[in-house]
């Protein structure tokens, strides 16, 4: 990527594929969000739901768990939010699709034991789809489910892709403020009053 630039380049795409990228992980966090794996502009960036149209970032905001709406660039505000990032698999691909079920069963046992090490109280996987393939829970719907993870209450929600067309960007405020109210977490994005 070139030096003060955001916008990775094609080159800095297609040379992304196969990265990896760095959690944003603490010790006791409330929610650790888990994404389906890195895509391109994430890789490049180093960024987690860095692609313009993922509407992770809005949703988070809209759903209570940020004061404000933080860049991706701000991904390392989030633990003192009491907040972090993983994936359920670390390669980084242009579309979530290219795992292979393989990929997403370790990246289920690797997000077994971070969990573990870290414990979380909840753990909100962004994408049931791939909750239902790594965890094998082919009928996983939406929400809290049955099952814990390693001692955290475990959650599914919405993939923010901007390729998920059954979901707005209101609409996963919604999913995510759910998520937040039921963690007991409070309304960061509230009106202040005076």
């Amino acid at each position: 990527m070139k030096p003060g630039s955001s916008r990775p380049t094609r080159a800095d795409l297609a040379a992304a594929a196969d990265r990896t990228i760095p959690d944003v992980l603490a010790p006791g966090l409330a929610v650790l969000f888990v994404g389906i794996n890195p895509g391109l502009w994430s890789a490049a960036t180093g960024w987690h739901f860095a692609r313009p149209g993922n509407r992770f970032w809005p949703a988070l905001h809209l759903g209570g768990f940020t004061p404000r709406l933080l860049h991706p660039s701000e991904q390392h505000e989030l633990p003192a939010l009491g907040l972090g990032i993983t994936n359920m698999a670390a390669r980084a691909s242009a579309r979530a699709d290219e795992l292979t079920a393989e990929e997403l069963l370790d990246g289920a046992a690797i997000l077994t034991d971070k969990v573990a090490r870290y414990r979380p109280q909840w753990v909100a996987v962004v994408g049931v789809t791939a909750y239902r393939i790594g965890f094998q829970r082919p009928k996983a719907a939406f929400g809290p489910q049955p099952e814990s993870l390693a001692g955290s209450r475990l959650w599914v929600l919405p993939n923010p892709s901007g390729l998920n067309a059954h979901y707005t960007t209101v609409t996963l405020g919604a999913a995510f403020a759910e998520l937040r109210a039921t963690t007991g977490l409070p309304d960061r994005a509230a009106p202040r009053r005076s």
